[in-house]
């Protein structure tokens, strides 16, 4: 008479293989995640040229958002599409400075600086800085879809604004893609302030007085 196998063995011998196989593919992951990890963040963060005659702007883009690009009139938007959630988007806008200033004016910084507090922005940061030697603001805030940090750039010719979005993805490493793609901001045609060259003037020579 044939002997059947207990119904218990069946099941703890299941149990112990399907363990071993779940503790085999833990081990795996946990050896390959970091390396996993930073090939996405190099592949993320690898910067790509973007240039625009008509926006008067030359950059680096990361690649975490260098996908489908549109231009509409005074400006252009980067997005990289995603399956699930919102999209990562750059958008470029650039418009002439029609008083040729090299800074912005300070009712302006004021309003930026306080727009946290006046229209209760959570995770609200402002700073003044410069990108590539042009003066430049800095704003970071919570977003519904992710974080938004916003970067204007002011020269005597160009007022642009750079507005970088990091949608439903990873938000530490997008930011940092918004951050670095941001400082690589180039207006054409301008001269960083400070840079340029002094101006030569002709000094006429002392008229000789004739002899008495």
């Amino acid at each position: 008479m044939k002997k059947e196998i207990p119904a218990q063995l069946i099941v703890g011998v299941s149990i112990l293989f399907l363990g071993g196989a779940f503790l085999g593919v833990e081990f795996v992951w946990v050896r390959l995640a970091p390396a996993h990890k930073a090939h996405v963040a190099d592949e993320t963060l690898k910067l790509l040229p973007f240039h625009s005659d008509a926006l008067g702007v030359d950059m680096q883009v990361a690649a975490g958002f260098y996908g489908k690009v549109e231009t509409f009139p005074g400006g252009a938007k980067i997005l990289m599409p995603r399956f699930l959630g919102t999209a990562s988007t750059l958008t470029i806008t650039s418009e002439p400075n029609p008083d040729h200033s090299t800074e912005f004016s300070p009712q302006d910084l004021a309003v930026w600086e306080t727009d946290g507090v006046t229209k209760n922005i959570p995770r609200y940061h402002f700073d003044v800085t410069k990108i590539n030697d042009l003066n430049a603001v800095l704003i970071q805030q919570l977003m519904v879809h992710g974080m938004l940090l916003t970067a204007r750039v002011i020269s005597p010719e160009h007022i642009v604004v750079a507005n970088c979005s990091t949608g439903s993805g990873d938000q530490v490493l997008l930011m940092e893609a918004c951050d670095e793609t941001v400082h690589t901001i180039k207006l054409l045609g301008s001269e960083p302030a400070g840079n340029t060259p002094p101006r030569l003037e002709e000094v006429p020579e002392p008229s000789q007085s004739a002899p008495k």
